[in-house]
């Protein structure tokens, strides 16, 4: 059995690392300070269905505080990794607060890897973004695209975290992997992307709020296909940076078209200029993934939708208050 560290554990995409970890038999230590930065409730949600598993352990705690990291780990110790999947994500709140996107995504990655280094714990997982690729980049992208032009704090921040994930693996030989993740969506997904607030819109008959034209486009990955390349970038790399997703791209008005044929309800669109923050295209280029790791995605874009719009439908007496504006 072996015993990781999840950071962030009662979030979209850690919550389903989680699971997959203690469905193979693992140990979990979560870690996550439940914060507001979206509807709480939603994490509460996935944080519950965790709490009752054998081998799953949780500490309610910032990782931005130092000494509570230290602490923690040195008394979860010995660890076969940790995975920092912890963040303040979404490029739009960043420009409004940009000092929590330090605080989380810099000085928290900082303390996760000063206690690995402490503690003897030699592999580290980092969560990134696809946002850190910034304008014009080559589509499909690859991992050698330019990535030092950032548009956002968020991508800042996820920039600075890689870069110390570097400097600990060039002086102390920590064994990183980096996972720049592309857009991702599912069930109990974030109310602040697109595919959520959508279901959610689209189903109680809300105002669809649509900035720009529709024709941006996404490159969109299920949970579970992220999840699963997570796991699998566990074993010993060295140092690496690997896209995870993109594999089906379709415009903001394709996905609508699809939600509404699923739903059975026309959206109201009500358009808005295009946010200045926001990519007008992103792709993967996943080839690393599949010739590191052996991963390939699994779940369609047609079956993952109707899975999103099924739980909708089961979870609709408290999911349609989430607050998604």
């Amino acid at each position: 059995m072996a015993r990781y560290l999840v950071t962030g554990a009662a979030g979209f995409i850690a919550a389903r690392v989680c699971e997959m970890l203690l469905e193979r038999g693992d140990e979990v230590i979560g870690v996550d300070n439940l914060c507001t930065a979206y509807d709480v409730r939603l994490k509460h949600y996935r944080l519950n269905r965790l709490l009752p598993r054998e081998n799953f352990t949780f500490h309610g705690m910032d990782i931005s505080d130092r000494r509570g990291v230290d602490a923690l780990v040195q008394a979860s110790a010995p660890l076969d990794g940790i995975i920092n999947l912890a963040a303040r994500a979404g490029v739009r709140a960043s420009v409004e607060d940009p000092w929590v996107f330090v605080e989380t995504n810099i000085t928290g990655t900082l303390n996760l890897l000063e206690a690995a280094r402490r503690y003897g714990v030699n592999k580290f997982i980092l969560a990134s973004t696809s946002s850190i690729y910034g304008e014009n980049a080559p589509l499909p992208t690859p991992e050698d695209a330019p990535s030092d032009r950032p548009l956002q704090p968020y991508s800042a921040s996820k920039k600075g975290a890689e870069a110390l994930c570097h400097a600990y693996h060039f002086l102390y030989g920590l064994d990183v992997t980096i996972f720049r993740y592309f857009t991702v969506y599912g069930p109990a997904g974030r109310p602040d992307m697109v595919m959520f607030r959508f279901t959610q819109w689209i189903t109680e008959g809300r105002p669809v709020h649509l900035n720009g034209d529709g024709e941006q486009s996404r490159g969109f990955t299920y949970v579970d296909d992220i999840a699963r390349g997570t796991l699998l970038g566990l074993k010993p790399l060295g140092f690496e940076i690997i896209n995870l997703g993109g594999h089906e791209v379709i415009t903001i008005n394709q996905m609508i078209a699809r939600l509404e044929q699923y739903i059975g309800r026309k959206a109201q669109v009500v358009r808005h200029p295009a946010h200045r923050a926001d990519m007008l295209a992103n792709q993967a280029d996943v080839s690393k993934a599949r010739a590191l790791l052996g991963w390939e995605p699994q779940v369609g874009l047609d079956e993952g939708m109707r899975r999103l719009v099924d739980w909708y439908m089961a979870e609709r007496s408290w999911a349609k208050d989430i607050l998604t504006d």
